[in-house]
């Protein structure tokens, strides 16, 4: 089936309520995050080794605009920690310049790249933790932070074991996956367990399929146990759905067909239906990379290209949103799907940076059992963050740190 194309609406990927980071800026795009330049790794730093972040980000215009970052340490709910100094946590000062840019070249939409590391030579972290690094227009300090990213530090010092399971307390070889993890406390002395370890599980990086505050299990002399935890159990999901634009005069994958309407490249990707069955394609859990097809100036020649997304499907009584890594979140307004009645499917016309990208539909709850189907083979990536707050201490530490993918 053959729809028509609507070019009259443009969706720009703006603030982001429910996202890992969030853009604020209506001209910013293209927020990536990545750790040691691997935009598969996810924003995890650890005081004992060295490694960095990378942030970048599109100013949609040729004008030169001074960003300034702030690193702020946040509790385990990323909440501004009460009772630290900057000193406390902050080698170097904040309120830094972001140095590096540069301009577009060549392209039909105008736009500057910014980028920048972070520890530098300048300013690092001296604590474990929840962070925050707050980007601020220089001449708009008082709007707020154009961007918010969110990373955490690590100190491993409780080591802790994770093992994920489709046999689950509910089902078995279906459409769940179930977490147990195992905590040594090391040599952290631990004298009220209950109200001092705090674990954090994640699924794919997503917030919707994020649990905290799971009471353990099991409470030994040396650690905790989470092994029957009801609330560690996640719809298995299925594979991401992707798609590539490596040149805007040619169909890349999972492209039907390329258009111009100035004053963008069009680029409309196959129709998707909801899977009956598991996706054997092998996915990245919602992550993308801007790429071009000479991938020697991704960040500075890449086009902005208006990506046409479709889902046959029946009308749901919920909200449904496509949504990846790059969209910031799993429930932005601008990635909300219209239903169409002629053609009974679900789209969405967002503007997106050329290059490879994963992505899923979801309705208004996180779930996707109405749009891609749950299926216990899934790959998933789990991570797991241990959170330990002594007596007396004023923040909290995150001590114990793992991450597994599945493989069944």
């Amino acid at each position: 089936m053959r729809r028509a194309l609507l070019v009259i609406a443009t969706i720009m990927l703006t603030t982001v309520a429910h996202g890992r980071h969030r853009v604020f800026d209506e001209n910013v795009r293209t927020l990536q995050v990545s750790l040691n330049d691997n935009p598969l790794l996810p924003p995890v730093l650890t005081l004992e080794k060295t490694s960095y972040l990378r942030i970048s980000w599109d100013e949609m215009s040729h004008e030169y605009h001074r960003y300034i970052y702030r690193i702020q340490h946040c509790t385990r709910n990323w909440e501004p920690t009460e009772g630290l100094f900057e000193s406390d946590f902050l080698h170097g000062t904040n309120d830094l310049p972001v140095e590096d840019y540069e301009y577009s070249f060549n392209t039909t939409q105008n736009y500057t790249h910014y980028s920048m590391t972070f520890p530098n030579k300048d300013a690092n972290v001296l604590l474990s933790g929840n962070y925050k690094l707050l980007v601020f227009n220089e001449d708009d300090t008082d709007e707020g932070p154009a961007i918010e990213v969110r990373f955490q530090v690590v100190e491993n010092v409780m080591p802790v074991s994770m093992q994920v399971s489709s046999n689950t307390d509910i089902d078995f070889n279906a459409q769940h996956q179930q977490v147990a993890l195992s905590l040594n406390y090391g040599t952290c002395r631990v004298t009220d367990p209950y109200n001092q370890i705090h674990a954090v599980v994640m699924q794919n990086r997503r917030p919707s399929h994020t649990v905290a505050g799971i009471r353990p299990d099991i409470n030994k002399a040396n650690g905790l146990e989470w092994k029957h935890c009801k609330e560690l159990i996640f719809p298995a999901g299925n594979e991401y759905h992707k798609f590539e634009i490596l040149d805007v005069n040619h169909s890349g994958m999972n492209v039907d067909h390329m258009r111009w309407f100035e004053p963008f490249h069009h680029a409309i990707l196959w129709e998707d239906k909801v899977p009956h069955s598991y996706l054997t394609e092998k996915d990245h859990n919602g992550t993308f990379y801007p790429r071009t097809d000479d991938q020697e100036a991704n960040d500075t020649q890449s086009e902005y290209v208006i990506v046409h997304f479709a889902l046959q499907s029946p009308r749901l009584s919920k909200k449904v949103y496509v949504n990846g890594e790059w969209s910031n979140g799993e429930f932005a307004e601008d990635c909300q799907m219209q239903y169409n009645e002629e053609y009974s499917l679900y789209e969405a016309s967002i503007l997106l940076k050329q290059g490879y990208y994963d992505y899923q539909y979801t309705t208004d709850d996180g779930a996707t059992a109405d749009t891609m189907g749950n299926f216990w083979q899934t790959e998933n990536e789990y991570q797991a963050f241990i959170y330990y707050k002594e007596a007396g201490s004023r923040y909290d530490r995150i001590v114990g740190y793992t991450r597994v993918n599945t493989r069944f």
